[in-house]
């Protein structure tokens, strides 16, 4: 049977025709399938020809590959007839053209190259049209909607040819620690990149405070030590010169890698400690900071505060057009006249500000996006408990209401990670080790006292000591019969209950 007959019939079977080999040798294949190495080479041979290097390392090659170095013109037309990525490269990073001798199975890929390549670009734009990049970043990230549609809409413009190509994209993320930022950056150049390792490229600017360590961002002049390892961007800038770059705490840098990063935003390229040029005018340049993150989430709270009491007047005066909503914009007048003085008195320079495409502002969560992230975190524990322990875990929204309440402006949604694991999980640990928890039980976290009773406490009668007594929450087990038992769990030392003796 010819060799097409066999692809004609694998692929009428829905056989992968982009499925890589794993061959990597003659004699690593003859010591795997118990074979003298010779008979591997010889079916080699008779298989595709004396054109295979007994030397040459084949792994990640597809059938189009082989057809293509065996030259059988009617098996590489029944191969791209049949879906075959005339662009997937084997390990070595060659595509089955680089493999073509001149003539017409040459001719037959370089046509079905620009073929797959208007259909990529024709089903992307209309991926891009069913899910936007909005839509698509709001499944990652809570709250946010005024960054993640500045940040669409900047690369919308990009990827339909409504840009600036002589300068590349740059942003700059303000607002508190733990709000998204860098969350932000990650899924864009996910959604950019499909090979996130070499798309994204992430760089801690707390690294770069002193001016020797700029050789440590474009590698070290000739005759200086770390001279052939090159920098850090400027290595993985070559690799992929349409990267997501992330420069996080930018703030923090020495004015040197500032300068760097001006000629990199003003002119779309960068010269390497060896000499040689990068162009990366192609790239997305993220800066994140938490300079006057203050002054915004003060604003963000003062403008929510504003428009509750407005929506409770309204409601009190009878009006029917009343919206209670949690969504608030920053004004122009405030990022003028406050937050782009703070940003001047920082950095020192408006030609760096001026490179800056979007200025994009974090928030304080509100209430419902900070339950949200609550039932989030409650979902990831739940797994974790199902998938480890067969144990179901279930709560209820005065439970979500209570852990929102140990939000804190400064940490973001880390707070609440934080107060989830020291007032439930800590319990469930604590619950486990003392053997309360029968494999594949159903557990409920709940509010100890009532909503009127939550406040209380057995030994204080002053109002002040109600108000400074947190609500506690506890673990019961739901019966068969759906009634609830609570867990005794004895609790360990409280760190903070400990006398220390001097």
């Amino acid at each position: 049977m010819s060799e097409s007959s066999v692809v004609k019939i694998l692929l009428a079977a829905n056989a992968d025709p982009n499925l890589g080999d794993d061959f990597s040798s003659v004699y690593e294949t003859a010591k795997e399938k118990g074979l003298h190495s010779l008979e591997v080479l010889v079916t080699r041979e008779d298989d595709f020809n004396n054109r295979l290097n007994i030397r040459a390392n084949f792994k990640g090659c597809t059938a189009l590959h082989y057809a293509v170095l065996a030259d059988d013109y009617l098996t590489v037309k029944l191969l791209l007839d049949g879906g075959a990525n005339p662009l997937q490269k084997n390990e070595m990073g060659h595509t089955p053209l680089d493999y073509a001798r001149e003539g017409e199975v040459m001719n037959l890929l370089k046509a079905s190259e620009t073929k797959f390549q208007e259909e990529q670009r024709r089903k992307e734009v209309e991926e891009r049209r069913r899910f936007p990049l909005e839509q698509r970043l709001k499944e990652h990230i809570i709250g946010q909607e005024s960054a993640i549609a500045t940040v669409g809409a900047a690369i919308r413009r990009k990827e339909n040819g409504w840009y600036d190509e002589e300068h590349p994209l740059v942003f700059l993320f303000l607002g508190s620690s733990g709000i998204g930022k860098t969350e932000l950056a990650k899924q864009t150049a996910k959604y950019i990149h499909k090979d996130v390792k070499k798309g994204f490229i992430r760089l801690d600017m707390s690294e770069f405070q002193e001016r020797h360590e700029v050789a440590k961002f474009i590698g070290s002049p000739p005759g200086y030590v770390g001279h052939e390892e090159g920098g850090q961007l400027t290595k993985k800038l070559r690799q992929c010169p349409n990267a997501v770059v992330l420069f996080d705490e930018v703030d923090k840098a020495h004015p040197d890698v500032l300068t760097i990063m001006l000629q990199l935003f003003d002119e779309g390229r960068l010269t390497d400690g060896k000499g040689k040029t990068i162009d990366c005018k192609d790239a997305i340049f993220i800066m994140t900071s938490n300079v006057a993150s203050d002054e915004i989430a003060q604003h963000a709270l003062q403008l929510r505060q504003e428009a509750t009491e407005m929506s409770k007047k309204r409601i009190a005066e009878n009006l029917e057009d009343v919206q209670m909503t949690d969504k608030i914009t920053i004004s122009k007048q405030f990022k003028e006249k406050v937050i782009r003085p703070i940003l001047k008195a920082h950095f020192r320079r408006d030609e760096f500000l001026g490179r800056i495409n979007e200025i994009v502002y974090f928030l304080p969560f509100c209430h419902s996006e900070l339950i949200q992230l609550v039932n989030k975190e409650l979902n990831f524990w739940a797994k974790k408990a199902k998938a480890r322990h067969n144990i179901t875990l279930l709560w209820d929204r005065e439970v979500m209401d209570v852990l929102a309440d140990g939000y804190n402006l400064h940490y973001g949604a880390r707070s609440i990670k934080h107060e989830v694991e020291r007032r439930v999980v800590n319990q469930l640990a604590a619950a486990y080790e003392q053997d309360l928890l029968p494999r594949g039980c159903t557990l409920r976290i709940t509010v100890e006292d009532s909503d009127k009773q939550l406040l209380k406490t057995k030994d204080s009668s002053s109002p002040a000591a109600e108000k400074t007594k947190l609500p506690t929450l506890r673990l019961e087990i739901v019966e068969k019969d759906s009634k609830s038992r609570k867990l005794d769990i004895q609790a360990p030392l409280n760190p903070e209950n400990i006398t220390y003796f001097l």
